[in-house]
């Protein structure tokens, strides 16, 4: 039976996994900090060397998902915001020189939602909108089973879509009013500096001056996409992501508000799979 790798590289953790590949079974699994102040050349080094570890006389190919821009089908790397050193590196020509196996390489955000989309909570629809919301926000469009990559393999950057052009909601000097500047952890931290963990911004009274601005931001949001690509369901991760589970509702009243009469709804769901990151990377080969 053969095995697949899936490698989820983060700006803080490298996350591998052996995978059996017809059930998803978890064979192995390691897990090291990133140490992205070293930049890209050592992270390659210690990234291959976990994926050496984990191979065996099975493993046939490797999926390996990052958080920037990738174009493809080449699997070269545009940039890593937080990895400095990779800008135009070819990683999956270089994963394949290095192992001799089959490499397939793409963002992370697309990983997340094609995981989900064949084995999480979207595996019964066709077509998968995945929106991460952790330290940034990403996204990936996953439709019958197989990621949109659009024509260089930039599609989905949700987090950078306009949502207040010229209107970010605390002082910056970009002041281009993204979808990033609105709902990254890192921007409900400075929307509201009292809270602690993702949670408070959406729960309870530290930040409940926020909670209905981001209820109807993030309909906001929905609308275009479900005007754009007419999903089936749009699935929330990360840390910010999965917070917004108690608010569906909320949520949704207000997507309703918005849409134009008689648009379909789209189900919102918050992500499931644990391992999303690997697994999906692993799907690649697929």
């Amino acid at each position: 039976m053969s095995s697949l790798i899936g490698v989820d590289l983060g700006g803080t953790k490298i996350a591998v996994a052996r995978y059996t590949s017809d059930t998803w079974e978890v064979q192995e699994e390691k897990k090291m900090d990133t140490h992205a102040e070293q930049k890209f050349e050592h992270v390659l080094k210690d990234m291959i060397s976990i994926v050496e570890e984990l191979k065996d006389e099975n493993t046939v190919g490797i999926g390996v998902g990052v958080p920037g821009l990738v174009r493809q089908p080449e699997g070269k790397i545009v940039t890593l915001p937080n990895i400095p050193g990779a800008d135009s590196f070819s990683l999956k020509a270089e994963l394949k020189s290095r192992t001799g196996l089959k490499v397939e390489v793409d963002n992370d955000a697309n990983c997340f939602a094609l995981a989900e989309a064949v084995s999480g909570i979207a595996k019964d629809d066709r077509v998968v909108v995945g929106i991460t919301m952790g330290t940034g926000v990403g996204g990936g469009i996953v439709i019958d089973k197989k990621i949109y990559h659009g024509d260089s393999g930039y599609a989905a950057e949700i987090g950078h879509m306009l949502l207040k052009p010229g209107e970010p909601p605390y002082k910056t000097s970009d002041a281009r009013g993204d979808v990033e500047q609105f709902f990254s952890g890192t921007a409900m931290g400075k929307r509201c500096t009292e809270a602690s963990r993702p949670e408070d911004y959406l729960e309870g009274k530290v930040c409940s001056f926020l909670q209905p601005e981001i209820f109807r931001e993030v309909a906001w949001m929905c609308v275009n996409i479900v005007h754009l690509l007419d999903p089936s369901v749009i699935v929330f991760g990360g840390s910010a992501g999965r917070a917004l589970e108690p608010h569906i509702d909320e949520i949704l009243r207000e997507l309703k508000q918005w849409l134009l009469p008689g648009t379909p709804l789209p189900k919102l769901a918050i992500a499931k799979l644990k391992d999303a990151g690997t697994m999906g990377a692993a799907m690649l080969l697929i």
